[in-house]
């Protein structure tokens, strides 16, 4: 599989230039150590993904749960990061999905976490990264991911539709990442099947919920919508809910929550 660097547009942040970078960095170091034909036979042999867009469609909104150990705005989120047994709490409160960062230098993740995470639970899993290349797909199905995160500020277009192809290839859905209305455009034109809308401004990291209710109408029903970032309690859950979204993926609130189980039911609504 090809391993090209991303493209990154004009527009994309400074700090999201440097996690993509950090990302490239930790890729190169992986594939030197686990070349991708022993990455592939690993990844032939998990049984079939499964369908995040699915688990997110229902009644009521879904929660898709976050495991992460840090971030670079907020630090140390769990001194005591055990990603397996997060999830399965998770889980057993009535999480859809769940999110797991792998970015190594800024988050404290490893693609090691994901098969960590899917020996505890049996929802989908969704590789939370800054994704730059084939070789972290296959880094995902080997370790039993579902479905991959892809952020359209961070890829060329043209590469986010060789990433989004890639990933079907290996039976992974993909969570399409947008902050406008020309990103929510530039997802669609590229096949996106699941969009999600970023609610934080990466270059003022000041948080929007009004985001996801703007560009709702250019999402078609047939899409699934995914709002990110800022979800902090049920009056905000549930104003996603009332904007028409389908699932939230809620991460901070969560891991600094005294109990993440019982404020994963809050959110629930």
């Amino acid at each position: 599989m090809s391993s090209r660097s991303s493209v990154l547009p004009a527009t994309t942040p400074d700090l999201l230039r440097r996690l993509v970078a950090e990302a490239e960095v930790e890729v190169a170091r992986r594939r030197a150590r686990e070349p991708e034909a022993v990455l592939a036979a690993k990844a032939a042999a998990q049984p079939s993904a499964l369908d995040l867009a699915a688990a997110l469609r229902g009644g009521r909104l879904r929660v898709i749960a976050e495991c992460k150990a840090r971030t670079p705005l907020l630090g140390v989120l769990a001194p005591d990061y055990r990603p397996g047994r997060l999830a399965a709490a998770y889980q057993a409160a009535g999480a859809a999905a769940i999110s797991v960062l792998c970015q190594e230098t800024s988050f404290g993740g490893s693609p090691e976490h994901l098969a960590e995470v899917r020996r505890e639970v049996t929802v989908p899993i969704l590789r939370k990264d800054f994704v730059v290349s084939e070789h972290q797909l296959l880094e995902a199905r080997a370790q039993g991911a579902d479905a991959v995160l892809l952020i359209v500020a961070a890829l060329a277009p043209l590469r986010l539709g060789e990433l989004l192809a890639a990933s079907r290839g290996l039976g992974l859905q993909a969570l399409v990442e947008v902050h406008s209305e020309a990103e929510v455009e530039t997802a669609l034109s590229a096949g996106a099947a699941l969009v999600g809308v970023n609610h934080r401004d990466l270059m003022t990291f000041q948080v929007d919920l009004g985001l996801s209710e703007r560009l709702r109408p250019l999402v078609p029903e047939s899409v699934v919508l995914v709002a990110e970032s800022g979800i902090h309690d049920a009056a905000a859950a549930r104003r996603m809910l009332e904007a028409g979204v389908d699932a939230i993926l809620v991460g901070e609130a969560l891991m600094r929550a005294a109990d993440p189980a019982e404020k994963l039911g809050e959110l629930r609504v």
